[in-house]
């Protein structure tokens, strides 16, 4: 939602360096930025990927290395043989799957093993002595600690308090590799931090006046600036102007953008929750804001549905991140549009609005079918501003930039104030900045188990939430989201893509 405030960050470059050693996972810190924010940042998590619980400790097989001319070491039927007769002596199913690059042969469990037996089957093939070596073959994923420069100040993925705990999400390998993530906004700005994760998006603003590319609709989401002069837009039923002052551009689709899926491990800027995943920019707003009729076409298309005029969306998303709203309950269309795109698959995402008030007088958020996202600060309270009440689903972290900038939310922007200037990164605050917490959380879980419904997503965001640290009155739905426990209640059903 807009009323986000913001304070300019400077393009930072620095490189980290990651180690991964055979059997071995190292973690690596992140360097300090140079930021006016860094006195306050918080620590950065330090554990990796390969240092998951428990129940990533047991191996799924073994690598076993034979001596060099001994019958298994040239022969796979030899190999194989040799594991149907190992598995037999410690009353194991053991078998011979492929040969590596190396010549090790590769040795899988017909079943899930004790760590006791994994045990007693390595002895039996140390104890051959046509056996050069038996290895476990373990899980290696990069470092729980992303190598970007800024990530230390992402306090609200990492902080154990009032953050999201997205590190112990990331340490069961989720990344948000092949969803699709449509963030229908005021369009996309070029930035490095993204530009690996941007598919082909759609300009569904009809109104060239109001789109600023002098035409309407086309292919190019490119976002043209939203600034306004005081009073461009009309008055309110007051009669008194809108907007009140002089607005510069918010850039704001980026923004939310990059807190989804930034990329990770770039040495770039930060890194985002879903940081493998596509991000489809779909344009609704521009100067002045949007119009319901665009942004119903927009849910249509980005989901995968048909909108008279428009060519088909290669890319139909998984997630719809809408961070936007207005005074109103939800009309039929925007209902239907929304139904719609749960009905193929599609799960929507909402801010809660900002006006500190009840969620149930906003639209999109007084939408059934949709995520409606109320905003907390760093403490673990209802944010000032967010909206509350009953329609709220969950909360995630959104930010208050008062008293302390570093305290908001920072992600991707642009310098310019009425164009395009360089590309930099900023501190928002807003509900607008909490739906993609939870746009990025549920990318994460289509990839987990790429079957899963939106029903479920929901379901599984709310059962795992934790109660907010902090204070909420009015309504804060079922708590503050946490992304370790909820892809770990879906990492079972895990079915690649």
């Amino acid at each position: 939602m807009y009323g986000l405030k913001r304070i300019r960050i400077p393009l930072a470059t620095a490189a980290a360096a990651a180690i991964l050693g055979t059997g071995v996972t190292a973690s690596v810190a992140a360097p300090n930025p140079a930021t006016p924010a860094a006195k306050e940042q918080g620590p950065a998590p330090t554990a990796a990927f390969g240092s998951a619980a428990a129940e990533d400790s047991i191996p799924e097989g073994i690598i076993v290395g034979y001596k060099k001319r001994t019958d298994a070491a040239r022969s796979d039927a030899e190999a194989r043989a040799d594991a149907r007769a190992k598995g037999a002596k410690v009353g194991e199913h053991l078998g011979f799957d492929r040969r590596l690059g190396t010549g090790a042969a590769l040795v899988g469990f017909d079943s899930k093993m004790a760590a006791e037996d994994v045990k007693d089957v390595m002895a039996a093939y140390a104890s051959d002595p046509d056996v050069a070596y038996v290895v476990p073959d373990e899980r290696l994923y990069a470092t729980a600690t992303p190598n970007d420069p800024l990530y230390t100040q992402q306090w609200d993925l990492f902080e154990n308090h009032a953050g999201m705990r997205v590190p112990g999400a990331w340490k069961r390998g989720i990344t948000g590799k092949g969803v699709n993530v449509s963030v229908i906004d005021t369009g996309y700005v070029a930035h490095s931090d993204l530009a690996a994760n941007i598919v082909p998006g759609y300009d569904f603003i009809s109104d060239p006046s109001r789109a600023r590319d002098g035409d309407g609709r086309d292919s190019d989401p490119a976002d043209q600036g939203d600034w306004v002069h005081r009073g461009e837009c009309g008055t309110n039923a007051a009669g008194e102007p809108l907007p009140d002052r002089d607005r510069n551009n918010t850039w704001h689709g980026t923004h939310v953008s990059g807190t989804i899926a930034a990329t990770a491990n770039n040495s770039n800027g930060i890194t985002g929750i879903a940081h493998r995943a596509r991000i489809q920019p779909v344009r609704v707003l521009g100067k002045c804001g949007g119009s319901t009729s665009d942004i119903i076409d927009a849910i249509t298309w980005s989901s995968g549905g048909t909108v008279w005029g428009v060519p088909r969306n290669r890319h139909p998303a998984d997630v719809i991140n809408m961070s936007l709203g207005g005074g109103r309950t939800c009309d039929p269309g925007s209902q239907l549009a929304i139904n719609a795109a749960v009905a193929r698959g599609t799960t929507v995402v909402v801010s809660a609005g900002n006006e500190n008030s009840d969620a149930a007088n906003q639209s999109p958020a007084s939408c059934a079918n949709v995520i409606n996202v109320a905003a907390s600060d760093r403490e673990g309270n209802r944010a000032a501003y967010s909206n509350y009440g009953w329609t709220v689903d969950i909360t995630a972290p959104g930010g208050e930039t008062k008293p302390n900038v570093s305290n908001g939310i920072l992600s991707t922007l642009n310098s310019g104030t009425r164009g395009v200037g360089l590309e930099n990164y900023d501190f928002y605050q807003g509900t607008s900045m909490a739906a993609p917490h939870i746009t990025g959380l549920a990318a994460l879980m289509y990839d987990a188990n790429s079957r899963i419904r939106p029903a479920q997503v929901e379901a599984a965001i709310k059962l795992h939430a934790r109660l907010l640290p902090g204070v909420c009155v009015g309504g804060c739905g079922a708590g503050l989201a946490d992304a370790s426990a909820t892809l770990a209640s879906v990492r079972g059903f895990r079915s690649g893509r």
